[in-house]
């Protein structure tokens, strides 16, 4: 059985807006991305997932339980950061995150310590006047603290900065390596790439696609980008009989796209060539996803 279970579910607010026949299914220990643009239904599937919203049609399932109507025995083994966040009225982080760890029992502050370190965070500041960037990181302690065996995040690295962004990266995937079940909706595709087992697009409430990460970035049509030390072989190779995606003449360059089953004819050929550079110019998951869109 998986851990999160979506079949058919619907939730139409007329106009073309909502969520449409909504079906995906996260395994337990998978890391699961989630993209699409803003306004696609990202926000409100999770919140689907979290027992805030009722579909009209289909259903959600968290451990086999209905997210509806289950939705208090579910909070209980998730660790949840939501897209806006609004703290309840503490006067620092650090009352805010001792009233979450008495509300769910926890009585070990140690991972949560360990976090915040990580993150550099400053728990004694006043929690109305935080940066963005200070509320979220709260919001991520108060989610991982617990050290639950489910974490649902909708864009949690909103507000960070490149470096935090890293740190966050390798915090999911210390987690992962723990076996924890993990969604997460981003717009941030490197990052989703560097974590996730599996993602899917979302488009206008419909769910587009569904893919393995690995499956797209060992994708069989390669793409090279070549430079020759002179214009006559630069012209002389575009003779040959491969796909040819770019050329710069004034640059002796020339970006050509190589199917796996045809690498060896395409290294032999490059045998007879002087050639300055050649590099690899890797398929991401920003690319493929765009290309569906």
């Amino acid at each position: 059985m998986s851990t999160i279970d979506i079949k058919n579910m619907t939730k139409d607010y007329g106009d073309g807006r909502g969520i449409f026949d909504v079906n995906l299914s996260i395994e337990e220990g998978e890391v699961f991305g989630f993209v699409g643009t803003n306004g696609a239904g990202k926000t409100t599937v999770i919140r689907h997932m979290m027992g805030f919203l009722q579909p009209q049609d289909g259903h959600c399932r968290v451990n086999g339980l209905d997210s509806w109507k289950n939705s208090s025995e579910i909070k209980r083994h998730i660790g949840y950061i939501p897209g806006e966040i609004n703290f309840p009225d503490a006067k620092t982080g650090t009352e805010f995150l001792k009233w979450q760890a008495e509300l769910i029992g926890l009585k070990d502050m140690s991972f949560a310590n360990e976090i915040i370190e990580k993150l550099q965070l400053d728990p004694t500041a006043n929690l109305k006047r935080m940066s963005k960037g200070m509320k979220q990181k709260t919001a991520i302690v108060a989610a991982f603290m617990a050290d639950p065996a489910i974490l649902i995040f909708d864009e949690p690295t909103t507000g960070l900065d490149p470096l935090m962004r890293v740190e966050f990266v390798d915090l999911i995937n210390k987690e992962k390596k723990k076996g924890k079940t993990i969604f997460m909706s981003s717009h941030m595709f490197e990052e989703v790439e560097h974590t996730c087992d599996k993602v899917a697009l979302i488009k206008e409430g419909k769910i587009i696609a569904v893919k393995p990460t690995l499956e797209v970035k060992h994708n069989e049509d390669k793409i090279y980008k070549i430079e020759f030390s002179t214009s006559q072989e630069y012209h002389r190779f575009l003779s040959e009989s491969f796909i040819f995606t770019e050329k710069k003449e004034n640059q002796n360059q020339i970006t050509v796209r190589v199917n796996d089953q045809d690498i060896n004819t395409f290294l032999n050929v490059l045998k007879g060539y002087p050639i300055k550079s050649i590099t690899e110019i890797k398929y991401t998951l920003e690319q493929y996803f765009k290309n569906l869109y």
